[in-house]
């Protein structure tokens, strides 16, 4: 059966430099055949823009959610929103895009900069056809993608990076146009974000002079990664576990001595540890022919954690946070898996109580796997992962 597609999502957003609130906002809404996504920009920046653009993409996401057409959305958006008596303005800008899985999309834009789409390592702007909506000019596009393709919405305020100082003119759309064609065809959707919003700052010295963000769909097939943690409550499911673990689809994680020792049981192949590079804080990768990644439990899950917590509010990409030994860092190999590689994630998860954690003082927010997978799972999911766990 031939696999599905569908759509991989991501997006980061730049605060303009002492703003402690992002005048963009950015949605998105899952949909059983498809996305709905939203990149508003608020007029001027800070507290206000921030509450323009966040009323813009809460009425836009909430009437697309209940079957609205793009006539009375923007219909609404522009009777809803105040008007700034100085610049005689009433709205945030927006990017609307639909995407159905089949492999249609439809853009609405309103103000916003035009949409790039790279196909094949080219990149061409998507401009739409005028369309008047209550007596505003709304362009709007409606194409069929394919496999690979990827979708990028921006604001403005990635188009002025650099005026001034680098660039006289800014981040002009035919030069970012070449450097998203340079970018690596395998980065998720996520890391693609990540990489433009991390030039674009470079490009205003680390100063943002204006509210900045991106946001990616790619149009792919499911990288699909199996994560094995944590022995089963009945030993009578350890062949169970690691059936599902070996037939799952993509790269297969064991985490955890108990979990790796399972599987090297049932599978009759020996665990080999690396004690080639030793660190300190994270314990080493080992070896199981078959499986793609073995590491540490607790301590490797509850660094990835942290780590994650952080990457969330960062624009650095997974590559940046770490400068050496990355062939031989757990948690490195974790992540770059799990962010840049996988698109659905399924973990089985074992619970039953490791005496080990006990007997050597493990505190009790370390030991509790259970809480570390879930709060794992549910940042993974602010990423736009697909994640399942499975209780053995």
């Amino acid at each position: 059966m031939k696999n599905k597609l569908f759509f991989d999502i991501g997006y980061v957003k730049l605060n303009k430099y002492g703003e402690e609130l992002c005048g963009d906002k950015m949605e998105i809404l899952p949909r059983e055949h498809g996305v709905i996504s939203i990149l508003s920009d608020g007029l001027g920046s800070g507290v206000k823009a921030n509450i323009l653009a966040t009323l813009t993409s809460k009425i836009a996401i909430t009437m697309l959610k209940q079957g609205a057409t793009i006539e009375e959305v923007v219909n609404t958006i522009i009777n809803t929103l105040p008007v700034c008596k100085v610049r005689g303005l009433a709205y945030s800008t927006f990017t609307i895009i639909y995407g159905i899985n089949s492999g249609k999309v439809y853009i609405a834009r309103f103000d916003n900069p035009p949409v790039f789409l790279k196909r094949d390592g080219a990149v061409t702007l998507i401009e739409g056809d005028d369309v008047q909506i209550a007596d505003k000019n709304v362009k709007e596009a409606e194409f069929n993608i394919k496999d690979g393709d990827t979708i990028i919405a921006i604001s403005d305020g990635i188009l002025h990076a650099g005026i001034g100082r680098i660039m006289n003119l800014g981040w002009q759309e035919p030069e970012l146009a070449a450097y998203i064609s340079k970018l690596p065809d395998e980065l998720s959707a996520m890391s693609i974000a990540k990489k433009i919003i991390t030039t674009c700052n470079d490009l205003y010295g680390d100063l943002p002079q204006d509210d900045a963000s991106c946001m990616v769909l790619k149009y792919q097939k499911p990288e699909k990664v199996t994560l094995f943690t944590g022995p089963p409550v009945e030993k009578n499911d350890d062949t169970k576990i690691v059936s599902e673990l070996m037939y799952g689809k993509g790269k297969k994680i064991v985490c955890g001595g108990t979990a790796a020792s399972i599987v090297s049981r049932i599978l009759e192949k020996p665990v080999n540890i690396d004690m080639s590079n030793s660190n300190p804080d994270i314990p080493p990768i080992a070896y199981i022919k078959g499986i793609d990644l073995v590491t540490e439990g607790v301590l490797t899950l509850a660094k990835a954690l942290e780590i994650l917590e952080d990457y969330k509010s960062s624009i650095s990409h997974i590559d940046d946070l770490f400068t050496n030994d990355k062939n031989t860092n757990a948690v490195y190999m974790l992540l770059k898996i799990l962010l840049d590689e996988a698109t659905h994630i399924r973990i089985l998860f074992g619970r039953r109580v490791n005496p080990a954690h006990t007997e050597i003082g493990f505190p009790e927010d370390i030991s509790s796997k259970h809480d570390i997978i879930k709060k794992l799972a549910e940042i993974l999911k602010e990423f736009g992962k697909i994640v399942t766990i499975e209780y053995y």
